[in-house]
């Protein structure tokens, strides 16, 4: 097999895609079926296990490509961002209908009708999709019949805000987790992924591919002076926003959570525990 990114290359030595053939060798190649994420949301796991380390978690209404099913884990690519894992089978469905509405909010109920006195039925996160047959008073109609409160919604497409801080800001106190991307657990690249998505924005998933693909580099001086809002910071495995010219929001795994602080403060612990100094700063 050549040389190329397992994350995001839908290869094994006994299976790949079948666009592949002729770029990979592999035993046989698949067309894949198209799918779509019908769980709140569904760990892509980089063995078919369930103690299996977290590569990414994929939102309702995300499409997936499925190349194989085998034992209750789907084998796939993810459309939005090419990450490529196992997927539990029970957290896909039919590719149709596509969402017509994303989460805006933070976190939002699913009620089995339209009241807020009906116990949930679940939650869904930021940027989950759904789709929206109707509207009957403050709730929108699901396709399945359930119901999420009306003005917790916004139609894809259009940004959800022009300042992609704003949403990062929105998960500030929520709890650190590896390979996560939602409000119940995030880690700094999801972050950073998922808040550019909700401006419009595409970024890869992981932090050194965000590192090597995004915005134009600044100079690191000794103070970091010279940043603004926006500005991205990495180090080896590791990225953060800049809310300011002096502080950065990045979930991180110090506070086991989603925290702004002082860079200069950030900078000297990440280098003090062995991780190195800041690698670059971009800007988009």
């Amino acid at each position: 097999m050549m040389l190329t990114d397992p994350r995001t290359t839908p290869a094994r030595p006994d299976l790949a895609a079948d666009f592949l053939a002729g770029t990979v060798v592999a035993t046989r190649y698949v067309r894949a079926r198209e799918r779509r994420i019908v769980a709140a949301s569904a760990p892509l796991r980089r063995e078919p296990r369930p103690d299996a380390p977290l590569d990414t978690e994929a939102l309702a209404g995300e499409a997936v490509r499925v190349f194989e099913e085998e034992e209750g884990w789907a084998w796939a690519q993810l459309a939005g961002d090419g990450y490529v894992g196992y997927l539990p089978v029970s957290a896909l469905g039919a590719f149709e209908p596509a969402p017509t509405h994303r989460v805006a909010v933070l976190r939002t109920f699913v009620y089995p009708g339209p009241s807020i006195k009906l116990p949930p039925v679940g939650a869904l996160s930021l940027m989950a999709g759904v789709t929206v047959s109707g509207f009957e008073g403050d709730f929108a109609r699901l396709a399945d019949g359930s119901a999420i409160f009306a003005r917790h919604l916004a139609f894809v497409g259009p940004p959800l805000a022009d300042d992609f801080v704003t949403i990062a800001e929105r998960f500030v106190g929520v709890p650190y987790l590896w390979g996560g991307k939602t409000s119940l657990g995030i880690d700094c690249s999801g972050l950073v992924q998922l808040a550019l998505s909700a401006a419009a924005v595409e970024a890869p998933r992981d932090s050194d591919l965000q590192e090597r693909t995004l915005g134009s580099p600044l100079p690191i001086t000794e103070e970091f002076t010279g940043l603004r809002r926006g500005d991205l910071v990495f180090w080896k495995g590791h990225v953060g926003i800049m809310v300011d010219s002096a502080n950065l929001l990045h979930a991180n795994g110090h506070h086991m959570a989603t925290a702004i602080e002082p860079l200069a403060v950030a900078a000297a612990r990440i280098e003090a525990a062995g991780a190195g100094p800041v690698t670059s700063i971009k800007r988009l």
